[in-house]
C-alpha cells in the first residue's frame, strides 16, 4: 500500500489520536503529516517526534502555526531530524523559534540528507539565524542544500542579515524558490537582491509581496530582466507602491523568457537530461501557495500549505 497523508488543522489532539499518528509513522504508512495549529501536550509532541525519527516514508512535515511553541519542543524536533532520513519538506511557519531556536535546529537541518524545502516564515528570526540559514545555501561544488526557502514576515532581520542572504543566493548552486514577502525590505535591500538574482544560475521564483518597495526597485528589476540573462520566471511585487504598468512590463518580459526556454527545450528533443525543477503555482486563495517538486525520475510531490 502506498503511503498516505494525515492532515489535521487547529484541533486539540487526545492521547489516543497521537498514538494513532505515531503508529502510522512507525508503520511507514504516512508520506505527509500536517498538524498545523493543533494543540497537544509536550509529552505527546515528544511521542510524535519519536515517530518522525523512526519513519522511512515521511516526506513532508507541517508543524505550522505555533506547534513548535517552546525550546523544549525545538530540541525534541532537532533530535528527530538527526535520525530521520526521509523528510524533504519542513514547514515551521508561525513558530516562535527566535535565533536560539534555529541555533538548536541548525545541525539537524544543515546535515539532513533529504531536506530540500524549508519554511521559516514568521518565526521571529534575526541576523544570527540568518547566518545559519545562509549555511544551508552552499555554493557551487559544495554539499547539497535547499531548493526552496521561505522567510516571510521576519522583521527583526536587519540590512546586514539581508546582505548576507543576497550573497548566499548569488552563489547558491541549488536554490530555485525564495519567498521573502511581508518583510520591511525597502528599495535598498531590494537592490541588493536584484544583483543576487542576476548572478544566480538557479533562482526561478522570488516573492517580494508587501516588502515596502517603490517604482525605484521595480525599475531596477525591469532593467535586469530586459538586459541580462536570468533564470527568473516569477517575480511577485503585489502590495507594494509600484505602478501596475511596471509590474506588467516585468511580467511580460519574464513570460517571454519562459516561452523562449520552452522552445529551446523542444528543439533539443527527448534526448535532454531531466533536471530537478521546482515550479510555483499561484492559487486562487492569496493566503496559500502550492509547490510542485519533480525529480525528473517520474516521482513527484505536490505540497500545498495554507499559512
Amino acid at each position: 500500500m502506498l503511503p498516505g497523508s494525515i492532515q489535521i488543522t487547529g484541533e486539540t489532539l487526545s492521547g489516543a489520536e497521537i498514538k494513532d499518528i505515531c503508529d502510522s509513522l512507525k508503520e511507514n504508512s504516512v508520506r505527509l503529516l500536517s498538524v498545523r495549529g493543533c494543540q497537544f501536550s509536550d509529552r505527546d509532541f515528544g511521542r510524535v517526534c519519536r515517530g518522525v525519527a523512526e519513519s522511512h516514508s515521511l516526506a513532508q512535515l507541517n508543524l505550522n502555526l505555533g506547534v513548535v511553541s517552546s525550546i523544549i519542543r525545538v530540541k525534541q524536533l532537532a533530535d528527530a531530524l538527526k535520525t530521520n532520513r526521509s523528510i524533504q519538506t519542513l514547514f515551521l511557519h508561525g513558530s516562535p523559534l527566535l535565533d536560539a531556536g534555529l541555533v538548536a535546529l541548525n545541525t539537524a537541518l544543515s546535515t539532513h540528507p533529504s531536506l530540500v524545502s524549508l519554511d521559516l516564515g514568521d518565526c521571529m528570526l534575526g541576523d544570527e539565524a540568518m547566518q545559519l540559514i545562509c549555511g544551508m545555501l552552499p555554493p557551487d561544488g559544495a554539499k547539497s542544500g535547499l531548493r526552496e526557502l521561505t522567510l516571510s514576515a521576519n522583521p527583526a532581520i536587519t540590512t546586514r542579515g539581508w546582505a548576507r542572504l543576497a550573497v548566499a543566493v548569488a552563489h547558491s548552486s541549488q536554490l530555485r524558490v525564495l519567498n521573502l514577502d511581508y518583510n520591511p525590505l525597502g528599495d535598498h535591500i531590494a537592490g541588493m537582491l536584484s544583483v543576487a538574482v542576476a548572478s544566480s544560475r538557479t533562482l526561478e521564483v522570488l516573492d517580494l509581496e508587501g516588502t515596502g518597495l517603490t517604482n525605484q526597485s521595480a525599475q531596477i528589476f525591469l532593467d535586469m530582466v530586459e538586459n541580462y540573462p536570468t533564470c527568473l520566471r516569477v517575480l511577485v511585487l503585489a502590495e507594494n507602491a509600484i505602478s501596475p504598468e511596471l509590474q506588467q512590463q516585468i511580467s511580460d518580459l519574464l513570460s517571454e523568457g519562459e516561452e523562449d526556454e520552452d522552445k529551446e527545450g523542444g528543439a533539443r528533443g527527448s534526448g535532454g537530461v531531466a533536471r530537478e525543477k521546482t515550479t510555483w503555482l499561484p492559487n486562487s486563495n492569496s493566503s496559500s501557495q502550492m509547490v510542485l517538486v519533480t525529480s525528473g525520475l517520474g516521482d513527484s510531490l505536490l505540497a500545498e500549505t495554507e499559512m
